[in-house]
């Protein structure tokens, strides 16, 4: 019976199937692995859906080429080949279940594109500019013109640019990459103290919302740049406890330009930005898990967040575990949990690394973003 349902119904069901049991689903026959293959987006989308996002620790330094895996349908770790990459990367945003990434051993910005669970990677054209240290954000257009993949335009401003004699100086231009086109051009001008402050004090992280691009700095006090894609004109926005915040991050919930930070000896919070551009509290985090992700310290200094669909996660390196803020159910309720750290692998201990995460719903299907030509 099953070899003779209709591959758009076969496809249906396996999207239901987490990724590890998808997986092991491609494996029983020809037949169900071009299915699962034939219909990537709808099998994402429901995944979103149905299933929490995978959490990818990738190492900071030249570690070798891996990474590890948190599987939280099973809440067990794995560890993953990169060898697929020509050297180690960075990941700076999230392109549906694509990682957009740059090279760790290079002071000169080169993006690329990989999925780590098909194993494929592609390095975008070089910008029309080359820059050290700009500002990188992402904005998701919806599906992709010709075959199953997703429309999507990357936006690097500001960063360091070689001048005349040799010298350096703050580039004043924003370009953008469309992957319809495949290829970079120079959009609009970045004002010179935005261009500084976007090279020197912010991290590559953004976040869209309503039409804007957000990036925050990362010098105390914080503060947000804005960047609106349809008029070309740049903002500023003010954190809540700007100058008392010891770590903060942007993220977006239902829309909503959103703010995770912690402050010494307090709690970490989530604030939203209503209509009126006020932050307003929305959640905090409990006690016990407070005190657990600080491991007795006073200081969120060292803390890290990373956002997805559906769950935010605060962690501080590979070993110390995790406190996950997630939606469950489909009432829009939210709860807290924890997540072991990675320590040991069959018996054996494994070294505690800094990393850099993402919470990505892996997908197992090839990708016709990287089989453009170069």
């Amino acid at each position: 019976m099953w070899n003779r349902l209709p591959s758009d119904l076969l496809a249906n069901i396996f999207s239901f199937l987490s990724p590890d049991s998808l997986a092991r689903a491609k494996t029983a026959c020809r037949y169900w692995r071009n299915c699962a293959n034939s219909y990537p987006l709808s099998t994402a989308a429901s995944m979103v859906r149905h299933h929490q996002a995978w959490f990818v620790a990738l190492p900071t330094r030249s570690r070798g080429l891996c990474c590890y895996l948190h599987n939280p349908n099973n809440d067990k770790w794995h560890v993953l080949s990169l060898t697929f990459q020509p050297h180690p990367t960075r990941p700076i945003a999230l392109i549906g279940s694509l990682i957009l990434s740059r090279p760790t051993d290079s002071t000169t910005l080169q993006l690329a594109i990989s999925n780590p669970f098909t194993k494929e990677f592609r390095s975008l054209p070089m910008l029309k500019i080359a820059r050290t240290n700009p500002a990188v954000g992402v904005v998701i257009l919806g599906p992709a013109q010709h075959g199953p993949s997703l429309h999507f335009r990357v936006y690097v401003a500001g960063g360091m640019s070689e001048a005349p004699r040799g010298a350096a100086t703050y580039e004043p231009t924003m370009e953008v990459y469309d992957s319809e086109d495949d290829a970079w051009r120079i959009v609009g001008s970045v004002p010179v103290e935005f261009a500084v402050r976007l090279t020197v004090w912010t991290p590559n992280e953004s976040v869209y919302s309503k039409g804007v691009l957000y990036w925050m700095t990362s010098a105390r006090a914080y503060s947000i740049m804005g960047f609106e894609i349809r008029s070309n004109k740049w903002q500023e926005l003010s954190v809540h406890m700007a100058d008392k915040l010891e770590f903060a991050t942007l993220a977006q919930l239902n829309g909503r330009l959103t703010l995770v930070g912690g402050t010494s000896g307090g709690d970490a919070c989530v604030w939203e930005l209503d209509e009126r551009h006020a932050w307003c509290l929305k959640e905090k985090m409990p006690v016990e898990l407070t005190r657990r992700i600080l491991g007795g310290k006073a200081s969120w200094a060292t803390t890290k967040c990373v956002r997805g669909d559906g769950a935010i996660c605060l962690y501080r390196d590979l070993a110390s575990g995790m406190a996950v803020w997630r939606e469950v159910g489909e009432r829009g309720r939210w709860e807290w949990f924890w997540v072991e750290g990675f320590c040991s692998i069959k018996g054996k201990r494994v070294q505690n690394l800094p990393i850099k995460g993402v919470l990505i719903h892996p997908n197992l299907a090839p990708s016709c973003a990287f089989s453009k030509q170069r």
